[in-house]
């Protein structure tokens, strides 16, 4: 039986493949995403000097989300985090998809993202 602390050991081995192969840049910050039940996080991080240059989550006091735990919170997110990437001067970001499938949640956040202005 696959229990979920096997699912999240998983998903970080899978995450710790692909950030062998990805990472941000001052012209290009990672957009990082993870997401718990309740709640989706979203930061876009520049890996050469390990800081993150903003952030966004369903946390946040600018969102008006009355559930935090599904694809229309995601949507306002990933709308969020491409509103300050762009106050910051960012376009073009590369994504990180934290080793979660591009589906559902984290495919929300995305699309959203890139449809306010973001490349990726």
């Amino acid at each position: 039986m696959i229990t979920k602390l096997d699912k999240n050991v998983t998903r970080k081995k899978r995450h710790q493949r692909v950030r062998k192969h990805v990472s941000g840049t001052q012209e290009r910050p990672r957009l990082n995403v993870y997401r718990s039940n309740k709640h989706i996080y979203a930061q876009l991080i520049n890996d050469t000097t390990g800081a993150t240059v903003a952030s966004a989550s369903t946390n946040d006091n600018e969102l008006s989300v009355e559930a935090t735990g599904n694809v229309d919170a995601a949507k306002q997110v990933g709308e969020l985090i491409a509103k300050r990437a762009k106050d910051k001067g960012y376009t073009a970001v590369v994504f990180d998809r934290g080793g979660y499938l591009y589906h559902g949640r984290v495919k929300a956040l995305a699309d959203a993202a890139r449809e306010t202005g973001l490349e990726f």
